[in-house]
């Protein structure tokens, strides 16, 4: 596929070649690096990571999506769940867990798999030396790719998740919401939310996935006591664990006004983005930030820590951290003696 897929096969030390024995999973992954089957276990990965995080999350994001739209009734996330309990028993704390799941589910499954192949597909078209000296750019525009098509798999559902958990008049279960929103406002109805969710889940991956990448390899340089290749399996999931919490917890601040806005937009069927933005204001842009932090901190980091896990188990590539190429090395070692000489 070009030099970066050659990069990538040779930080796996070419887990393909004729001297690489078969029968030993330990030294040669079970699924070749790039083919399609690569790709749709990616996107497997993907599915499963987000649908089951986002759907042990739900009571939690039940309450953060009340504090966005009605803050002085949930004015924090203690007294959000009191509230919560209060008018919708322990049972309403789960409300929407259908279109939780299928939507979160469905938009891992793009996320995760077209990130794997824009990411392949962006570094090809750099020269080995650039792939790895824009990695991070490459990072940024494979995620915010990946984003952009995963959230037309997302919008819907998350349509009627926030309809069914902020109002009182919706339909407490998705097979009665969702014939509701289309009567009342066709297609429009489940796509109006798309442009913030945009907003909100192109910075949100970007983030989420830029951070992530370099955060490991400031880890494994920098704190992790030795090489990755000498880190145990549960070593290694522990450093994932470890660096997508902190990556979601940026995710978290990074996204959160235009997640306010989804919010606002999804409650009221008459809100704009310009109505919603102008009753809201500034500082009620950033209203239950707190509970999203650890929402998304937590979610980010079950999510890595799955879907590294879910490679593991399949035998998919897990190619290390970005190592700096041989020739680049060798550029610097050469300018530092001439700059030594001089």
């Amino acid at each position: 596929m070009g030099p970066f897929l050659d990069l990538m096969k040779n930080a796996l030390c070419s887990p393909l070649s004729p001297s690489s024995s078969p029968s030993s999973p330990s030294s040669s992954p079970l699924v070749p690096f790039g083919s399609p089957k690569f790709y749709v276990l990616c996107g497997m990965g993907g599915s499963i990571c987000c649908g089951f995080t986002h759907l042990v999350i739900t009571p939690l994001d039940i309450v953060k999506c009340r504090m966005q739209v009605d803050p002085v009734k949930y004015s924090g996330v203690l007294q959000g769940f009191r509230v919560a309990v209060a008018d919708d028993g322990v049972r309403g704390l789960a409300r929407a867990w259908a279109p939780t799941t299928i939507g979160y589910s469905a938009q891992g499954f793009g996320k995760f798999g077209y990130y794997e192949i824009f990411k392949n597909v962006y570094g090809s078209m750099l020269s080995e030396e650039n792939a790895y000296t824009y990695r991070s750019w490459v990072y940024l525009a494979a995620a915010s790719s990946a984003e952009f098509f995963a959230d037309f798999f997302l919008a819907p559902f998350e349509a009627v998740k926030v309809r069914m958990q902020t109002s009182s008049t919706a339909p407490k279960t998705m097979r009665e919401c969702m014939p509701m929103i289309y009567k009342k406002e066709g297609m429009y109805g489940f796509f109006k939310g798309l442009p913030p969710l945009w907003t909100r889940q192109i910075p949100y991956t970007t983030v989420k996935f830029v951070c992530f990448e370099r955060i490991m390899e400031l880890m494994y340089t920098h704190v992790v006591p030795k090489p990755r290749s000498e880190c145990t399996k549960a070593e290694q999931l522990m450093v994932t664990f470890s660096a997508g919490y902190l990556a979601g917890i940026l995710c978290a601040v990074a996204s959160h006004p235009p997640d306010v806005l989804v919010s606002q937009l999804n409650q009221d069927p008459n809100a704009t983005l310009s109505s919603a933005a102008k009753k809201l204001g500034s500082k009620g842009m950033w209203a239950g930030l707190g509970a999203r932090i650890i929402m998304i901190g937590t979610i980010t980091a079950m999510q890595w820590f799955i879907y590294d896990g879910w490679k593991v188990l399949m035998g998919i590539p897990r190619p290390p951290p970005a190592q700096m190429p041989e020739s680049i090395r060798r550029k610097l070692e050469a300018e530092n003696r001439t700059d030594f000489s001089e």
